[in-house]
């Protein structure tokens, strides 16, 4: 059963991001702020998860939740200040959208929510100087393996990794060869193969080893 609350604070913001590990596609962030009532059996790390069991509890997150928000960072942002900060700027960025506005945060992983504000990136969004003082004014806690131990970041969890399968769907369809439709940009051997024969497309991260180093790309 997983906890419903790391701090005091009623407006508790969960946070977690999918897709940290591909290599085509998004990394894309969630927030979430649920009730001190909310209840659900089922909600776990997404990881953890079916993929009919993620999809029965996105909209169920989401009439729940006091409020949630989802953050895509795309892959030329991902290439400029590597997939760690496009991560956590993922989740700040989330953050900032929630309505009404966390009085605490908890972010899974080992690295503080306020880590690296205000990149001085050329692509995605710019965070205001009223942004960033927003940001470090919440109190935050990074908690290893969050997503499987407090509701609210399984929460999280579960909104990123759903609308970024959702974004990897629509994907396929314009480039059908690299079947992201299964393996969502994850580096399996049929989508290195494809790489392999068809190269890479505008949604591949090109700062990520596409190939193993004894296969090179023809360019």
């Amino acid at each position: 059963m997983l906890k419903r609350q790391f701090s005091t604070f009623i407006l508790e913001s969960g946070t977690d991001e999918a897709g940290r590990g591909c290599l085509a596609g998004p990394v894309t962030a969630a927030a979430v702020i649920l009730p001190l009532d909310f209840e659900n059996d089922i909600l776990n790390d997404s990881k953890q998860l079916s993929e009919k069991i993620r999809a029965k509890l996105k909209p169920i997150i989401e009439a729940q939740a006091i409020t949630f928000a989802v953050t895509h960072l795309f892959p030329n942002e991902i290439d400029e200040i590597n997939i760690l900060n496009a991560s956590m700027k993922g989740m700040q960025e989330s953050v900032l959208k929630l309505n009404p506005c966390p009085e605490y945060i908890i972010v899974d992983g080992n690295r503080a929510l306020n880590a690296k504000l205000g990149l001085k990136n050329t692509t995605g969004k710019q965070f205001t100087t009223k942004e960033i003082e927003i940001l470090k004014s919440i109190p935050n806690q990074s908690i290893v393996k969050g997503d499987s131990k407090y509701l609210s970041i399984a929460a999280a969890s579960v909104l990123a990794k759903t609308y970024r399968d959702e974004y990897m769907d629509r994907i396929h369809e314009e480039f059908p060869m690299y079947n992201w439709k299964k393996n969502k940009g994850y580096p399996t051997k049929e989508h290195r193969e494809a790489i392999k024969k068809y190269g890479p497309t505008k949604y591949h991260r090109m700062s990520f080893r596409l190939l193993p180093e004894q296969l090179t790309l023809d360019l």
